[in-house]
């Protein structure tokens, strides 16, 4: 990465959930100047105790060279820069807005231009690997924006991310491949709570199952990653049945915007849909497994540790 320009120190990051926990304190860590911001009180003592700086909202990290943003969706973004207390107004001209949230295309687009106007910099750069990764700063990074913004964050990257891809100049590439990622994400989920339920109702030893696919054709990441939360009957959320309530919805938006077809999005957004509306969209999204009937789940294990 370009480090001969002057590369950003003071870092403010806002959303400390399970991605934005592990940014700041792999930024504590390369040596950064990080404040938090976070509407949980607890999480917000977490990173301090690590080393952070607490902000009480977001328009207090108005001394952010860059701003790092970890909410869960467009609204959320939309509030935490320009809300009554947002932090857009405040940073100083030049700063640079990364935006990480999974978000439509269309409004990565328009939130680039739209902080442009405003003398901000702008990347569009959703996330991928979990809450592992992101503590071990190994995540993968789907971004886009000008040559220039990102010659100024390479040690930013660098501290936060084992893989950056540079998907183009202009914001709204990155939030394309996050989309098509969350595509398969959420099909490959919902097909690994069916094969599983399908083996359950066939009297299948639930363990034996996994260890054998896990070895298998049939395979992916999403069956080895979340059939261990259905094993242990643990459903504590690590990513939540609504988040693909949401991601499916933006691919299944923006593909009926251009008459495109997929099916299989379509049905597996209905099987996350349908596990919502049943009370499950807080639990973990391996919990679209409880739509299916007449299979007896495994019963809770001891909690196993965060992946």
């Amino acid at each position: 990465m370009n480090h001969q320009e002057k590369q950003v120190r003071r870092v403010g990051v806002i959303g400390l959930g399970a991605m934005g926990m592990g940014v700041a304190q792999s930024l504590l860590r390369a040596g950064f100047e990080v404040q938090v911001c976070d509407v949980r009180p607890e999480a917000v003592r977490k990173a301090v105790d690590a080393g952070a700086q607490a902000a009480a909202s977001p328009a207090e990290l108005g001394m952010a060279e860059a701003l790092l943003i970890y909410v869960v969706n467009a609204q959320q973004t939309e509030e935490v820069l320009f809300g009554a207390a947002g932090a857009a107004a405040r940073l100083a001209p030049g700063a640079i807005v990364i935006g990480c949230a999974t978000v439509s295309p269309e409004y990565a687009e328009a939130l680039g231009a739209r902080l442009n106007g405003m003398g901000l910099q702008y990347i569009d750069a959703p996330v991928s690997g979990g809450a592992a990764k992101a503590a071990s700063g190994e995540m993968s990074v789907m971004a886009s924006g000008a040559p220039e913004t990102f010659a100024r964050c390479g040690a930013l990257f660098e501290a936060i991310c084992s893989k950056l891809y540079r998907l183009g100049d202009k914001a709204g590439q990155g939030s394309k491949v996050k989309m098509i990622n969350q595509l398969l994400a959420g099909v490959h989920i919902a097909a690994a709570a069916e094969a599983m339920a399908l083996g359950l109702r066939a009297g299948c030893d639930a363990d034996a199952l996994y260890e054998v696919i896990s070895n298998s054709a049939g395979s992916s990441w999403m069956f080895q990653n979340r059939v261990p939360h259905i094993l242990a009957g643990d459903y504590t959320p690590l990513s939540a049945v609504n988040i693909f309530v949401k991601d499916l919805g933006i691919v299944l938006d923006y593909a009926k915007k251009s008459i495109f077809p997929l099916p299989l999005s379509a049905a597996a957004h209905q099987m996350f849909m349908q596990a919502s509306a049943a009370g499950h969209g807080g639990e973990d999204d391996s919990a679209v497994v409880k739509i299916f009937p007449g299979i007896e789940l495994p019963v809770p294990k001891p909690a196993r540790q965060a992946a």
